[in-house]
């Protein structure tokens, strides 16, 4: 069977420097370095990186108690992962009193900016993404109490009157045509609505090499990623709009001959997240088929 493999495909560069920082300060595994919940949404390159003493701690979403050993052999610091956190959770961070360090992704830390410094203006914030995501829930501690997530136009119908300016953003793995749906519409009821794209630049990428796979002749797809990807799970959402069958799988494992009896082509892309190593033992298998 053919493989092809978008130009797209595996770490984003936030998450290559998230876990960048990570092993700068595990030294090898000389430090322990504590996560804030996963580092990133793959487990197997969590259990890679386990190898290196970096350890997730907490829980997805950053938000519960952090129950540290009081005693550590060696030094030990934590690290903020590439989703990044609210304001309250980095002063709970720092005040554990360990070595801190920052492995939020610039984007989305751009975000956060553009976020604060419109509710310190009086702005009411609207975000377009998954309230349930760990971004989300970082994004909202900017906004001053004045933030809204909204995943569809019923959400749109439920926001409160707003008397003040009104600014929409994104969470940064969302899809953009649904963004520019929702903001048009929002803008017919505050036509002074000030929208910021904020969808990353790796994500438009790997939506629009996705559509290319299609176009190329592919007649089933093959997404990569964790269950727990937001930019994945995406992907997935998006082969299937085009009619083709599409498979989520998050290693070589999870693909049995069977499920590509009579397709000619398989199109192969991953989620952000994703390590290179995964995505070639996944299209050396589908080329045995």
């Amino acid at each position: 069977m053919k493989v092809i493999r978008a130009k797209s495909a595996g770490f984003c560069w936030g998450v290559e420097r998230a876990i960048q920082v990570a092993r700068e300060e595990a030294q090898g595994g000389r430090r322990t370095v504590y996560t804030d919940g996963p580092l990133i949404h793959n487990s197997q390159m969590m259990e890679e990186l386990g190898k290196e003493d970096i350890r997730e701690v907490g829980d997805y979403q950053s938000s519960s108690t952090l129950d540290l050993p009081m005693e550590e052999e060696k030094e030990s610091v934590v690290v903020v992962r590439a989703h990044g956190i609210s304001p309250e959770r980095r002063k709970y961070l720092k005040d554990l009193g360990l070595p801190f360090r920052d492995g939020t992704c610039p984007d989305v830390g751009i975000i956060a900016g553009k976020i604060k410094s419109h509710a310190e203006r009086g702005f009411a914030v609207v975000i377009f993404g998954d309230p349930k995501h760990p971004e989300v829930t970082g994004l909202l501690g900017y906004a001053s109490g004045a933030g809204h997530v909204v995943t569809n136009f019923e959400d749109l119908n439920n926001l409160p009157r707003f008397e003040s300016g009104v600014v929409m953003v994104s969470q940064s793995t969302m899809f953009t045509h649904e963004f520019k749906e929702l903001s048009s519409q929002l803008s017919e009821t505050y036509p002074e609505l000030v929208i910021l794209d904020t969808i990353c630049g790796a994500t438009k990428e790997r939506q629009s090499d996705l559509v290319q796979l299609v176009e190329q002749g592919a007649d089933v797809i093959v997404v990569i990623g964790g269950k727990h990807s937001a930019n994945t799970r995406k992907l997935a959402k998006l082969a299937s709009s085009y009619g083709k069958p599409t498979f989520h799988i998050e290693t070589a494992e999870d693909i049995e001959a069977d499920s590509f009896a009579g397709f000619s082509c398989v199109g192969v892309t991953a989620g952000a997240s994703t390590p290179e190593f995964i995505i070639r033992s996944v299209c050396e298998k589908l080329e045995t088929f």
